[in-house]
């Protein structure tokens, strides 16, 4: 019996075997804005069921509503916010202000103006809210709690994305974690590295603040009825971070924002798609429900069979095809045949959802997508 979409992808995520590996290509803004040039406006649920009904892929919809905290989104007591936009030569400058009784934070952030796809464009920062010793302290103190009116939001935002997926897959938006991820957009990360060192109980009262607070807004995500949570874990990776550093420095503020999305019902899908070998001990102590991409070289240190041996059965890995170096520029054949490789790798015993390594990118030819999607389907039936 063929199950839905959003079937095959709960029970593999709840740790059953289903019908088949679900196929579920990393699918955002940019590959929806090439996919669609008659569209002026692309959304990564309402779009992407579109898409993964032309393509016959298990979607799994990565909006990025939720990805910034509300107290980036407006003003409260004692944190008053100011927010100037602007595109020049090509570029999207973003300029934050933060008034706090002692303290003004300031951000600048740019990027490419991408035009239809810019949604999905992460941009650059350029200059960081945390500066200085005075800059955190001001921080920690007047950082406000999640309020009624962003949660209400969080429901009726879901609920639309709920409607939207049916039974053709799962919503599992961007949260606004991991907590070194974020801080690092908010203090530069060399600073952030050394803070460990020259100051470390400020470093470590300012992620236990976040961590904290993370730990509240990811659960009221999940409380509006979404079935995962994307966690972010691509700026603290093993080719910046050895085991033991990360152990001390980032997995204690991870887990507890981990655990708490866990105990509210839903699973979690942590990504970094770069070097990660050296952080499995770590990786399976966090104990997050799926890791995507499991990427190899040259953008990561990852294998497949690797992972898949030292993982087991406690986790879900999702990836893993280059959609960089190969994807772009194989031949459909060769594609179809690098699929049926990796699925004979990552199918036995469940706990993998085929993907690619990251989004798929313009320039992608659509027979290549199209023959990926086909012969990962054929490959990964039980």
């Amino acid at each position: 019996m063929s199950l839905s979409s959003r079937e095959r992808l709960q029970m593999v995520l709840s740790g059953q075997l289903p019908d088949r590996v679900p196929v579920s290509p990393f699918v955002q803004d940019e590959y929806l804005s090439v996919y669609y040039p008659q569209k002026e406006k692309v959304h990564r649920v309402f779009d992407a069921v579109e898409l993964s009904r032309e393509l016959g892929f298990d979607l799994i919809a990565k909006p990025r509503d939720f990805e910034h905290p509300h107290f980036l989104r407006k003003s409260f007591p004692n944190w008053e916010l100011r927010e100037e936009r602007d595109v020049r030569d090509g570029q999207i400058i973003v300029k934050r202000s933060i008034e706090t009784p002692h303290r003004t934070l300031t951000q600048v952030q740019v990027g490419p103006d991408a035009g239809v796809a810019s949604a999905g464009v992460h941009l650059a920062t350029q200059e960081y809210f945390l500066k200085d010793r005075e800059d955190i302290e001001a921080f920690i103190e007047y950082m406000p709690e999640i309020d009624g009116e962003t949660i209400a939001e969080m429901n009726s935002v879901a609920a639309q994305w709920r409607e939207a997926l049916g039974e053709d897959g799962i919503a599992a938006p961007w949260g606004w974690c991991s907590v070194f991820n974020m801080v690092s957009e908010y203090r530069n990360v060399e600073s952030l590295m050394m803070d460990t060192f020259d100051m470390p109980e400020l470093y470590h009262a300012l992620l236990s603040k976040l961590s904290e607070q993370m730990a509240v807004y990811n659960a009221h995500i999940v409380e509006s009825a979404v079935e995962c949570v994307g966690i972010q874990g691509n700026i603290a990776n093993g080719a910046m971070f050895s085991s033991d550093y990360f152990a001390e420095n980032v997995e204690p503020y991870e887990k507890p924002v981990i655990d708490a999305i866990h105990a509210h019902g839903a699973h979690t899908i942590y990504h970094n798609c770069g070097a990660a070998r050296q952080l499995y001990p770590n990786y399976t102590r966090m104990g997050f429900s799926v890791w995507e991409t499991v990427s190899e070289d040259p953008v990561g240190d990852n294998e497949l069979e690797d992972a898949k041996n030292y993982f087991g059965d406690s986790m879900c890995l999702l990836g893993n095809l280059d959609q960089v170096n190969f994807l772009k520029t194989a031949s459909p054949q060769e594609v179809a045949e690098k699929t049926r490789a990796l699925m004979e790798v990552g199918k036995p015993g469940g706990h993998y959802i085929f993907s690619t390594s990251d989004f798929l990118e313009k320039g992608t030819p659509i027979e290549n997508v199209k023959a990926m999607i086909v012969a990962a389907t054929e490959a990964g039936r039980y």
